[in-house]
């Protein structure tokens, strides 16, 4: 069955943003003179939005709701401001995407990000693609691996799932395609290993950007 719709994750799928990332979490953690982490410490706790992130940066002992919650809104201080020093699209993702355009395949995105830093960095790094739905983390719906953002694009776009590819980098991302019903494709340039995507059922696994025209038609 022919591709009329391709979702794509943002974080580790289109764009390399654990720089960014990571020196925003760890601005936050300097502000409270805790320990900070590298950048390979940060790849496994992003994929579960913000919140998560924060969380998981602390130490045990201060992850309480108030704190992290302070500790959350320092961290968006921070990185809404320096969202994009270090952050750039992966090799091949803005031709695949241009690829993609010029055959009429539809585009989406889905992340745990929040909205409007989403947002910004599709606006920013691809100026010239035309998304049909752009969505991230927003109040009143659940997180992925929950199929919800799926399901709304679906409605949106009056597409087929057998007409769908969900591509992200992550096992969150799998299991959301996978509770939506459509076929997944699991990258292995992210910030998770292949092993994970195996292991959470991944449709197929490809290793570079342009392998994912050879699936249009699969």
């Amino acid at each position: 069955m022919a591709v009329n719709l391709v979702i794509f994750d943002l974080d580790g799928t289109l764009l390399n943003t654990i720089g960014d990332l990571a020196e925003a979490a760890n601005h936050m953690l300097s502000l409270r003179s805790l320990p900070q982490h590298d950048y390979p410490t940060y790849c496994t706790f992003v994929g579960n939005g913000i919140m998560r992130l924060v969380e998981r940066a602390l130490p045990e002992e201060l992850r309480t709701a108030e704190y992290v919650a302070a500790a959350r809104q320092d961290f968006l201080d921070y990185y809404i401001e320096h969202i994009d020093l270090k952050t750039c699209p992966y090799a091949g993702i803005p031709e695949l995407l241009a690829s993609l355009q010029a055959r009429g395949i539809r585009l989406a995105v889905a992340s745990n990000k929040f909205q409007a830093g989403t947002e910004k960095l599709i606006r920013s790094y691809f100026p010239d693609i035309r998304f049909e739905v752009i969505f991230g983390q927003r109040p009143d719906v659940p997180l992925k691996p929950d199929p919800a953002v799926v399901e709304e694009i679906l409605a949106r776009t009056d597409v087929e799932r057998r007409e769908v590819l969900y591509v992200g980098d992550s096992g969150v991302d799998m299991l959301t395609a996978h509770a939506a019903g459509v076929r997944s494709v699991g990258v292995t340039w992210g910030f998770r290993k292949r092993e994970e995507l195996e292991a959470n059922h991944a449709d197929r696994i490809v290793d570079r950007a342009e392998e994912i025209l050879s699936l249009l038609d699969l």
